[in-house]
């Protein structure tokens, strides 16, 4: 019989996860809530028909609410603010996580991690940024133009997440939990340059600082957030890249200038604009010139934060929302490959079933076969 405490826990996390009062679920449950209350805080152990409504009200397999979840030890994990998705947020990495490397056991192509640095060194983000490049055979002047396949195919595994939260931006998991692994919330109202962000911010944790992996700890040294900004700002735009490239657009105006830039490294205006000021080529009223080059040829001003000059470093990473990004890259500039590549593989060895393919991708059932079915080659 399963386990109630097991029950109670798994039915609280994912309630709060799809934001359901505990009347609401039970409602669709055909249960009272004082019967739910119960059942939660691990007072009785619930009939099988009653797990099984349960499940069916949460839209999950009747396993996800029998199972214990595997906790993470080594996982970094920060948010702008506590968000109370966290402990869901978990329990789906450790699930898919632990489905990944069935996957690749199964297959027989586990891949190392190429990231070959000597040594972790806080303080020097961009000496960091500058070898991590070196060590996967990337030059100081070419752009990242498939972060996704970049990190994949040196031995990151990438798990994409949809969470609706501007809060939550992503965390990385390391080699003892099954990675190292970057979790990347994709919801659809952040921008895809903060996505492309948050995997090299989080790659850059794993390079900087694996000594702060640890479940519970919420409260992370904020010097920390900022080598890893700066990291990711080196690394997807290195120095070596960005100045012949920003003086070939002298001719132009600062806005068309930022804007052909950030195309071509995949960034974020607003890294541009810090590069600029971090660089001191220019001074922080930068920032007011952008604007209102940008309201005089789009018509509307970009939603307001700090300027460049002005911008405590901890905040670089927070408030990308995909609305106030001007010419934003398009979400077929940060697709994952290799986890769907093997499931399909997966599938067709009948390593796998069709309902634990759609499981591992996060789909349906109904929208695993149809994503089947639209395979070719």
């Amino acid at each position: 019989m399963p386990d109630k405490k097991i029950i109670a826990s798994n039915v609280a996390r994912l309630r709060l996860d799809r934001q359901l009062t505990q009347e609401k679920l039970a409602r669709k449950a055909g249960l009272s809530r004082m019967a739910l209350g119960n059942i939660e805080r691990g007072a009785v152990a619930p009939r099988a028909r009653t797990v099984a409504a349960l499940a069916k009200a949460l839209q999950v397999p009747l396993g996800d609410l029998v199972r214990p979840v595997r906790p993470l030890k080594t996982v970094r994990f920060r948010a702008r603010a506590r968000i109370h998705v966290r402990a869901q947020i978990l329990a789906e990495v450790a699930k898919r996580l632990d489905a990944y490397t069935q996957i690749e056991a199964n297959l027989g192509v586990a891949r190392p991690f190429q990231f070959n640095i000597i040594e972790a060194r806080p303080g020097k983000p961009v000496q960091i940024a500058q070898a991590a490049r070196q060590s996967i055979g990337l030059t100081q002047k070419e752009p990242v133009r498939d972060i996704c396949g970049l990190l994949e195919h040196n031995g990151v595994k990438l798990l994409l997440l949809k969470k609706k939260s501007d809060s939550f931006f992503g965390l990385s998991v390391g080699a003892k939990d099954g990675g190292p692994a970057v979790v990347v919330n994709v919801w659809n109202r952040i921008s895809v340059e903060r996505w492309i962000f948050t995997a090299v911010h989080e790659l850059g944790h794993l390079l900087l600082h694996p000594a702060q992996y640890q479940r519970d700890a919420t409260e992370l040294p904020v010097q920390a957030e900022r080598e890893a900004d700066t990291f990711a700002s080196h690394f997807l735009m290195p120095e070596a890249g960005f100045e012949p490239e920003w003086n070939e657009t002298r001719g132009h105006p600062l806005l068309v200038r930022v804007l052909k830039v950030k195309r071509i490294f995949r960034v974020s205006y607003k890294t541009v604009l810090y590069r600029l000021v971090e660089s001191e080529r220019a001074t922080p009223d930068i920032w007011r010139t952008f604007q209102l080059q940008h309201r005089y040829h789009f018509g509307k001003t970009l939603r307001k934060t700090q300027e460049p000059g002005a911008l405590d470093k901890s905040e670089f990473a927070w408030n990308w929302n995909r609305a106030g990004e001007p010419e934003g890259l398009s979400r077929h500039d940060f697709i994952e490959d290799r986890l769907a590549r093997l499931v399909r593989q997966a599938l067709e060895q009948e390593h796998i079933s069709m309902g634990r393919a759609a499981e591992i991708l996060g789909l349906h059932r109904d929208e695993m076969r149809k994503y089947a079915r639209e395979w070719v080659g």
